[in-house]
């Protein structure tokens, strides 16, 4: 046995544990953290199989950007696990179910292989065949030649679903006074300032006159 190999079967146990304990975690701040363990092992067997681009798109993407963003989420919604685990016996079955299902098809897909000798095919057609590429480049070359048209039609889709939702989560409230900053800009002095003349001294007020039943409890 290789390094490689080596080195797949430790990021492969470690991954298994990880999504093993990201469900049997009773802290989902804990379990959150697992995942993220996961995801890096996950793009570890990536980058031993030469996808260098896949292994640095999970890392940002979801590492860096999507499960920070669910940490934060937890631990300030401070969810109450006691009551979602009330139904989990409940479910169990047909989670049992489709586990199964799931391991029955990766067993057949694992056990039939695969065949990786018409992959490089597709590249070898758009680039020189002298020239070496990297899997980042042949997948870039993929991207802008032959599927060209499908990545711009899914940029504007995702360009409208971000519009949408600014636009559903803009609202302008009655109650709150915000200030123009085009108004700030073009004020005057004498906008801000008002002088308001008045007399140097003011007279007293006059004292009351005292009440009869109080000069009758003096006398």
């Amino acid at each position: 046995m290789d390094v490689k190999t080596g080195l797949f079967y430790v990021f492969s146990t470690v991954l298994l544990l990880a999504a093993f304990r990201v469900i049997t975690a009773r802290n989902p701040v804990h379990a959150v953290l697992f995942l993220v363990l996961s995801f890096f092992q996950a793009s570890m067997i990536w980058m031993l199989l030469q996808a260098e681009f896949l292994a640095i798109t999970l890392v940002l993407v979801y590492v860096g950007a999507v499960m920070v963003l669910f940490l934060f989420v937890v631990m300030m919604l401070d969810i109450n696990m006691d009551g979602i685990r009330k139904g989990f016996w409940k479910h169990f079955p047909m989670a049992a179910v489709v586990a199964v299902v799931i391991i029955v098809e990766m067993s057949a897909v694992l056990m039939a292989g695969f065949q990786t000798s018409a992959a490089p095919a597709v590249v070898a057609s758009l680039v020189q065949p002298a020239v070496e590429v990297s899997n980042t480049k042949a997948l870039g070359i993929l991207l802008y030649t032959k599927y060209l048209y499908p990545l711009e039609i899914a940029a504007a889709i995702l360009l409208v679903g971000m519009i949408a939702a600014i636009a559903l989560t803009l609202r302008h409230r009655k109650d709150v006074k915000a200030t123009k900053p085009e108004d700030q800009v073009r004020v005057k002095w004498a906008d801000r300032l008002t002088v308001v003349k008045m007399d140097a001294t003011q007279p007293s007020a006059p004292v009351p006159a005292a009440e009869p039943a109080l000069v009758e409890n003096k006398a």
